[in-house]
C-alpha cells in the first residue's frame, strides 16, 4: 500500500511540474519557471524513493542520494523567490 502512495506522490509532482512549466511557456512568469523546476526535482526525489524502498538495502542504499534532488529543487525555488524579484 505504501508503494502506491509513493508512486502517486511521484506522479503528482510530475503533473504539477508539467503544468507549471507549460504555464511558464505561455505567460513567461519567472516564478512559474522556478516552481516548475522545483517540482521536477521533487519528482526525481520521489522516483528515487520508490526505487529505494523496493530494493533491498544490501543492493543499493539511496537514502543520501535521494535528498540531493530535493535540495537542488528547494535551492532553485529559493533563488527564484529571493534574487529574481523585479
Amino acid at each position: 500500500m505504501s508503494d502506491l502512495v509513493f508512486v502517486l506522490c511521484a506522479l503528482t509532482s510530475l503533473v504539477v511540474a508539467v503544468l507549471l512549466l507549460r504555464g511558464y511557456k505561455r505567460g513567461r512568469a519567472r516564478l512559474l519557471l522556478w516552481s516548475g523546476l522545483c517540482f521536477l526535482f521533487m519528482f526525481l526525489s520521489n522516483a528515487m524513493l520508490v526505487v529505494d524502498v523496493n530494493t533491498p538495502p544490501e543492493v543499493i542504499d539511496l537514502s543520501f542520494w535521494r535528498s540531493v534532488p530535493t535540495l537542488i529543487g528547494v535551492g532553485l525555488l529559493l533563488f527564484g523567490l529571493i534574487w529574481d524579484v523585479r
